[in-house]
């Protein structure tokens, strides 16, 4: 016959064990959305380098084209602030605010998403 002792013992091994594997998963969780959010940072970086010096060749070009050493640069400050009024007028838009919010929950938590298909 079995001891209750031992009963006990055995609940509380697979208590543990299945505490042990909980922890686990969320390490792998945070550590995947970690590594995600690093990613997402360096290209976030790239691109802005991207853009100063697309916008410097640009401003240059432009430069060239109307021959006046300020022109350029001023013609490519008024589309970036165009860009920008565009976005403050839009930034209440509730669509646009639904698309970026899934667009980065699609991206930082493709992992889980990628476990809960198998």
């Amino acid at each position: 016959m079995l001891k209750i002792g031992e009963i006990v013992q055995t609940i509380k091994g697979i208590i543990e064990t299945r505490i042990g594997l909980v922890k686990q998963e969320i390490q792998d969780e945070f550590v995947g959305i970690l590594s995600r959010l690093i990613l997402l940072i360096i290209i976030g970086s790239m691109l802005l380098l991207v853009f100063l010096f697309l916008s410097l060749s640009l401003a240059f070009f432009l430069s060239q084209v109307t021959k006046s050493p300020y022109l350029g640069f001023l013609i490519v400050a008024l589309m970036y602030f165009l860009v920008v009024l565009v976005l403050f007028l839009s930034r209440d838009s509730l669509k646009i605010q639904e698309k970026l919010s899934a667009v980065l929950k699609d991206f930082i938590f493709q992992i889980k998403n990628n476990k809960e298909d198998e």
